[in-house]
Formats: structure tokens, C-alpha cells, sequence
């Protein structure tokens, strides 16, 4: 019994890293760079829309579509050898690009995309759904390899940064 709950812990764990390291990363977000032991290349940048950051002693970088992971090994292999011996580096999101929601909500707008957001939530981000709200007739668009997908959704459906969530008004 002991080892089937390591076991699952083990499987929780394994599942959260991996969602948090096939976030990729794009205009608008914000990360922060961390050398350790290098307090001087420690820096925080927001990706624009070219998509390339600056970093010391490397030339501009493209991190569009990168996980933080993958910008931590590219960052890493860059300072290695003629500046650094071994460099850990650690790259984390400070701010996520928004979500948006516009339609029948109390308040539509961009809203900073935050870890695990379901549907309900970002309603609830808006101030909830107005007076004629549709219950059910919900919509995202997402731009998915490049093409841009609109798809019916619920209230347990994710969003992701950049996805539009149209409520529609209802009619009864």
C-alpha cells in the first residue's frame, strides 16, 4: 500500500512538471532569467512580438514556441565553455500572456492567464456571466499549428494564453 501511494505521488508530480514544461512560450510573456552564482546575468524580459530576447554575452535569442525548459538548455549551452565552466540556469514565467473574453459577461476584456484555468474560472475572472447569458452556447477560438479553430467548450473545458472565449446571449 505505502509504495502504490509513492507510486501515485510520484505519477501527480511527473504530470504536473510536464504540463508546466510544455507551456510555450510567446509575445507577451514575461520571464525571468536566473545564472545561479551569476547575480549580474540575472535579468527579466517580456517577449515581443519578434519573439527574440537579449542576454548577456549571447547574441538575441528566438524563444517563440519554446518551453522554459528548452530556453534554459539554450542558454545554458551558450554560456558554456567561454564564460561559465557549468552553468545552471533556471528560467521561470512571471507574467503569462492574456486570455480574453468578450460577449455576455459582466466585465469582457483581456485578462493575465493563470496556471489551470478552466472556463469557469475565467467567467468568474469577468464578474460572471450578464443578465442574457447563454448556459451553454460557448465558444473558443484558438490558434492551433498555425490556424486559427473556433470549438464549442464548457465550463470545465482549459484555456490557454491567447484564447478568445465568445458567450453568446441566449434567446429564452
Amino acid at each position: 500500500m505505502r509504495f502504490l501511494n509513492l507510486l501515485i505521488f510520484l505519477l501527480l508530480l511527473f504530470c504536473g512538471q510536464t504540463a508546466a514544461s510544455d507551456y510555450s512560450l510567446g509575445a507577451g510573456d514575461q520571464v525571468e532569467i536566473v545564472v545561479y552564482g551569476e547575480a549580474d546575468l540575472t535579468t527579466r524580459v517580456k517577449i515581443d512580438k519578434s519573439g527574440m530576447v537579449s542576454f548577456p554575452f549571447l547574441d538575441d535569442i528566438q524563444v517563440l514556441g519554446l518551453s522554459s525548459k528548452a530556453l534554459e538548455k539554450k542558454i545554458a549551452d551558450g554560456l558554456r565553455g567561454d564564460y561559465l565552466i557549468d552553468p545552471q540556469v533556471a528560467v521561470s514565467i512571471v507574467i503569462y500572456r492574456p486570455f480574453f473574453i468578450h460577449g455576455q459577461v459582466k466585465r469582457p476584456g483581456g485578462y493575465p492567464f493563470q496556471e489551470d484555468l478552466t472556463l469557469d474560472k475565467a467567467i468568474a475572472i469577468a464578474g460572471g456571466l450578464a443578465a442574457r447569458a447563454s448556459k451553454s452556447d460557448w465558444k473558443v477560438t484558438r490558434v492551433i499549428d498555425g490556424v486559427k479553430q473556433t470549438f464549442s467548450v464548457n465550463v470545465a473545458s482549459s484555456i490557454l494564453p491567447d484564447d478568445i472565449i465568445e458567450i453568446e446571449q441566449s434567446f429564452f
